[in-house]
């Protein structure tokens, strides 16, 4: 059996402080196929450690059985340092409250750091470019000396998920439906997990603007290929981030039946030598990001939801109510939030009172909003 738990000791950043980082490896050491599976980078957001708790007795009794194809590193709390951001009853598990950036952004842009490296090295064989690319990523890590504890964790992921074919980082939103995020050349290669995982949606973009921990792969291979245009150079990666549902889904029902379709996928990709289960039904086609609306109040005030998630709207219908909670008639007026686009409702947010640019809704299209092109897209 290889199906082994390890434990990872991170220096803290203050006297007599620590913290322990406990994962997972699963599958041949020398499997051809690697995969990264990761869960609360965003340490508040849960539903996607619920998935990886009942995923891991179905891949170490895989493990057991001898079924296992591809060697599996499975994080399913990524971030302890984030687990520890709890103030005043609240767990601020998004962003690192010693400088208040969040976790899923400023990832590093690892072509510049490591082209002198791969410089000369690159062939005619794209599998032996990727693995070129691969070792100086490898060696750039090893000669880092990080300087804190976020610094520690960050390489440690770094180091396992630039060595995977697979790399999957589980999330959730507000209050939402299930969707993916994935870089554009991606797809529809990975429709087969949209499939499996029964998403609402698949949104797309070569770069959304803040350094997420899932375009770091993507955004590699892609620099490398453009600066190589004579050399082969695949995306050595499919990454992709799995938004699961919103924060408060992290039920026992739901996270197994998440672990199923992880469990499918990598079983009808050959991975597992198992049975997937019953094909599922297939999922919507991917979008582009830039054609998803973050719709923002103008105003602060208290919001009256007029759709449910998945309603289908149109450009101009109101989404909500804005009340406003301060002028000559706070507490009394409201005013419709309208659409910018057509499209499905997929997230909105679980606490009514906003501020002043506050996103309250994610409205997938399928035209690219004006506003959108070239534009940070992210929310935060």
């Amino acid at each position: 059996m290889s199906f082994e738990l390890h434990r990872t000791v991170l220096a803290g950043d203050t006297p007599g402080t620590a913290t322990d980082l406990y994962w997972y490896t699963a599958g041949p050491a020398d499997a051809e196929t690697r995969v990264h599976l990761q869960a609360a980078l965003h340490a508040d957001e849960q539903p996607g450690t619920m998935a990886l708790h009942h995923l891991l007795p179905m891949l170490r009794d895989a493990d057991a059985a001898g079924q296992l194809r591809a060697q599996f590193t499975i994080f399913p709390s990524v971030n302890p340092l984030g687990l520890a951001n709890y103030s005043l009853r609240h767990h601020i598990g998004r962003y690192d409250v010693e400088t208040g950036v969040n976790y899923n952004r400023r990832w590093p842009d690892l072509y510049p750091l490591v082209a002198p490296a791969i410089a000369g090295k690159l062939t005619d064989d794209p599998r032996a470019n990727i693995a070129a690319i691969r070792a100086a990523v490898a060696a750039w890590i090893d000669n880092q000396r990080p300087a804190t504890a976020i610094q520690q964790l960050r390489l440690l992921i770094l180091k396992s998920a630039a060595a995977a074919d697979i790399v999957l980082d589980l999330h959730c939103d507000d209050d939402s439906l299930k969707h993916i995020f994935t870089s554009t050349e991606l797809m529809p290669g990975l429709q087969d997990l949209a499939d499996w995982m029964g998403v609402a949606a698949t949104l797309t973009a070569d770069d959304s603007g803040g350094g997420s921990f899932d375009e770091v792969l993507p955004t590699l291979y892609r620099k490398a290929g453009l600066a190589h245009p004579d050399h082969p150079i695949p995306i050595g990666a499919e990454t992709a981030t799995l938004e699961y549902r919103g924060r408060a889904d992290s039920f026992d029902a739901i996270g197994k039946q998440d672990a199923a379709g992880l469990f499918g996928f990598f079983a009808t990709r050959g991975l597992i030598d198992a049975d997937p289960g019953s094909k599922p039904a297939p999922a919507p086609a991917a979008t582009p990001f830039e054609a998803t609306e973050v719709l923002r109040a103008d105003a602060p005030g208290l919001l009256a939801y007029r759709v449910e998630l998945g309603d289908r709207v149109s450009k101009g219908q109101p989404i909500a109510d804005l009340i406003a909670m301060d002028g000559p008639e706070a507490f009394i007026a409201r005013r419709p939030v309208l659409s910018g686009t057509d499209g499905i409702v997929l997230s909105r947010v679980m606490g009514k009172y906003v501020v002043r640019g506050g996103a309250i809704a994610k409205i997938v299209g399928n035209e690219i909003l004006p506003t959108r092109a070239g534009a940070y897209l992210l929310e935060d």
